[in-house]
């Protein structure tokens, strides 16, 4: 028993650190640069003001039709449809890259797959997670609201304030739409996205004048503030050779930007094909998967795993098991054993405790992974890689510094 249940005198706590917290929009230099291949930057040119880009969010307004105007009766929208239409996304302080997502369609689409349980998916509808026929209207309208926290690491892992910084959100439109669309093949030709409104919903957050006069002092003590998250990065090999076992060397890491997870997945033949959904991966009969970083090896045994024989315990195991080490909370994972084989058969390998050597310098990555088929023609490969990464950015000078 609590022995608090007897301080009847306690007084009540109120708290008012923060008076206002309130969205407001920001737009694009130009509306009308929504095109293929258009820079969408989006500015918070106000300098003196607190936001919370955590709770931010893309607001994106279009139409989905035909080159003459009409709709598609059998066109409709992927998963993430709308971040598919984008090459990359950006996200600048004071003009300098803090984080990209690179292809941020299938990079939130992956990261999901792992990250997200049922309930949250419900919340995602509204962000066009859930694939459905009444995504548009009768007329091909739609509107979406994306956080950004789904959409790149900084936007998930830094939930504090920004201050006294220049931000841009830059948004870089794809030279197709095809890979945001699920049809009838041959429909591809005469179908397009027209975006009619992107903005940028941001929290401008008002403090209370006691909490304002610390940040005050805090900032006129000329210290640098700490901007640390895990940053997601998404690597493609384009067209694997048709073999059994295959060698893929992905980078050189830094010390300050240690691979914690790696995440991988195949594709057959599924990019530019309208009748091919860009969300779904294939097994491609894997058999074994390891992870090198320098000479150690995720993981350490062989996973010996046969998809033909129904034989992939293993690997759920080890994408169910995500959650309650990148959140440390208790895992609901999205797919179940069936749709994890058919939706989404994701290899997740945990490389976030490694030996101290590799923390004292530079990370060769590679892949490893074997098959018991030949792998198939027009077969991509994907790694989406978390690593750890920090940026240190000066509140009364303006200057920021990346490693």
């Amino acid at each position: 028993m609590n022995s608090n249940i007897l301080n009847v005198l306690e007084k009540p706590l109120f708290d008012n650190a923060i008076v206002n917290f309130e969205k407001r929009s920001h737009g694009p230099y130009s509306a009308t640069n929504l095109n293929n291949n258009d820079e969408i930057r989006i500015p918070i040119q106000q300098q003196d003001t607190y936001t919370a880009p955590y709770y931010s969010l893309l607001y994106i307004r279009g139409r989905l039709c035909k080159a003459d105007g009409t709709v598609s009766a059998t066109a409709k929208f992927d998963r993430m449809g709308i971040l598919l239409l984008f090459d990359e996304i950006r996200y600048e302080l004071n003009g300098i890259p803090v984080d990209r997502s690179r292809n941020p369609g299938l990079t939130t689409i992956m990261k999901n797959y792992v990250s997200i349980s049922q309930n949250e998916s419900l919340k995602l509808e509204n962000a066009g997670w859930i694939i459905s026929d009444h995504f548009t209207d009768a007329e091909g309208n739609f509107d979406v609201c994306i956080p950004l926290r789904i959409c790149m690491g900084f936007g998930e892992d830094f939930q504090k304030i920004i201050v006294n910084l220049r931000q841009e959100l830059v948004l870089i439109r794809g030279s197709t739409d095809t890979n945001a669309i699920v049809g009838v093949a041959g429909d591809d030709e005469g179908l397009r996205v027209q975006l009619q409104s992107v903005s940028w919903k941001v929290p401008h957050v008002s403090v209370a004048d006691a909490e304002r006069l610390k940040l005050l002092k805090y900032i006129d003590r000329n210290v640098e503030l700490a901007v640390p998250f895990r940053s997601w990065e998404l690597h493609e090999y384009p067209l694997l050779t048709e073999t059994r076992t295959h060698t893929w060397s992905i980078k050189t890491s830094s010390q300050l930007e240690k691979p914690r997870f790696i995440i991988f997945g195949f594709q057959v033949a599924r990019k530019n094909k309208i009748d091919k959904a860009m969300s779904q991966f294939d097994h491609c009969n894997l058999t074994n998967f390891k992870v090198f970083l320098n000479s150690d090896s995720y993981p350490y045994d062989n996973l010996n795993v046969d998809f033909s024989k129904n034989c992939y315990a293993i690997l759920y195991d080890m994408y169910a098991q995500f959650q309650h080490s990148y959140y440390q909370k208790d895992s609901e994972p999205f797919l179940t054993t069936y749709t994890y084989k058919y939706m989404a058969p994701l290899v997740v390998v945990d490389c976030s405790c490694q030996n101290e050597v590799l923390k004292s310098g530079t990370v060769d990555i590679r892949l490893e992974f074997g098959t018991n088929d030949n792998i198939p023609k027009e077969t991509a490969a994907y790694c989406l890689i978390i690593h750890d990464r920090i940026v240190y950015y000066n509140p009364l000078t303006s200057i920021v510094r990346t490693y």
